[in-house]
């Protein structure tokens, strides 16, 4: 019998995504393969500490995922990429050390900060070990909603104009930060955290007066608040997966239970709708895909992604929108769905993705670092 892969699946983490990354990962969890692989749940507590569960752990609800976060054994991760990957905190000490075991993937289903943006893919690199996903750039770049603006705009992608305004600015100035907003984009406007997804803490502004209160619920999530022009659009989404040779998948279109797909309209309401395919012609969908596939490759993707776009109602001019270097892998959430419908089932899915983490470690490992 071929030995199974020992796949650390990580989780939890310093974000206000804390609780649908539990979700992501108990759906990855359910649908991996265990008869290829011995899964490891590594959570990260909301305090930043890391803590590991039992590998036996059979197909956890998000429930007996908080329970790791709340009991599991006290670990730390190693940069250190000639030793253990995690080190049991009491391995000092006079106490018997926990046994960790040793890793040969990292599947990360962590969103937002700390988790989605560079920082744990930093120090996946500096251990050597595989891991899913984009690299510590496209995560970065990724997170970062006015970055990646930039980057798809100077790639010729359709972006809506937008403004970006330091907490410090509005708290310093906010008339004249007004009197931007209000000739740059106009209304309605949507006012974002430039980094953090799942639509916590964005508002959409139909009047002037509603701005003080989107901006101050904005600057609590991130120094950097993003203001685009609102457009009457449908939500199209797409799915990309690859490396160097991404593909993309049929797109999908929400339709959100609230006036847009905000936090409320995406993990609590169960009025908002998915529908697979979305209501496109042949000319739109190709479209769709060519734009997600150009998105990916703007800000140097690897392993997955989503892109989400905006058609316009009135012209059907599509407009990137972002992307997600670390969709949702809940029961309920797109990505994985984009891909059953192309074809690729659940399991077969985490497959190929765990094999374009090694392909892209054994392309890395070709590089040279020392004259």
């Amino acid at each position: 019998m071929e030995k199974r892969l020992r796949i650390g699946i990580l989780f939890g983490g310093r974000s206000g995504e804390h609780e649908i990354s539990l979700q992501s990962a108990a759906s990855v969890m359910e649908a991996i393969d265990r008869k290829k692989y011995e899964v490891v749940p590594i959570g990260i507590t909301p305090e930043g500490r890391w803590v590991l569960g039992r590998p036996a752990l059979e197909a956890p609800a998000p429930q007996a995922l908080a329970k790791v976060i709340d009991d599991g054994k006290p670990v730390i991760a190693s940069a250190d990429p000639t030793g253990p990957k995690l080190i049991p905190l009491n391995s000092l000490s006079r106490t018997k050390p926990i046994a960790v075991p040793k890793l040969d993937v990292v599947f990360p289903v962590l969103h937002g900060t700390f988790g989605e943006d560079g920082t744990v893919q930093g120090l996946l690199e500096l251990a050597g070990i595989p891991y899913v996903g984009a690299g510590v750039l496209g995560s970065a770049v990724g997170m970062d909603k006015d970055v990646m603006k930039r980057l798809f705009r100077d790639a010729g992608l359709p972006v809506t104009p937008w403004v970006l305004i330091l907490r410090s600015e509005w708290e310093a100035n906010p008339s004249s930060v007004r009197k931007r907003i209000g000739k740059e984009v106009s209304y309605p406007a949507f006012v974002k955290p430039a980094n953090l997804g799942s639509s916590v803490g964005i508002s959409k502004v139909h009047r002037a007066g509603e701005l003080d209160q989107a901006m101050n619920l904005a600057a609590k999530y991130d120094r950097k608040i993003l203001v685009e022009k609102g457009i009457n659009a449908r939500e199209i989404e797409c799915a990309v997966l690859g490396n160097d040779q991404p593909e993309a998948s049929i797109p999908g279109e929400i339709i959100p239970a609230n006036e847009f797909y905000d936090y409320d309209a995406k993990y609590v309401s169960e009025g908002s709708r998915l529908l697979i395919p979305a209501r496109l012609n042949a000319r739109q969908t190709h479209e769709a895909r060519e734009l997600a596939i150009r998105a990916f490759k703007a800000i140097d993707g690897s392993g997955m992604a989503r892109v989400d776009f905006l058609l316009d109602r009135k012209t059907g001019k599509f407009f990137v929108n972002e992307i997600n270097t670390i969709p949702g892998f809940t029961s309920i959430s797109m990505y994985p769905k984009l891909w059953e419908a192309s074809g690729l089932p659940y399991p077969r899915l985490i497959d190929r993705l765990i094999e374009l983490a090694l392909e892209r470690h054994r392309e890395k490992s070709r590089t040279q670092y020392r004259l």
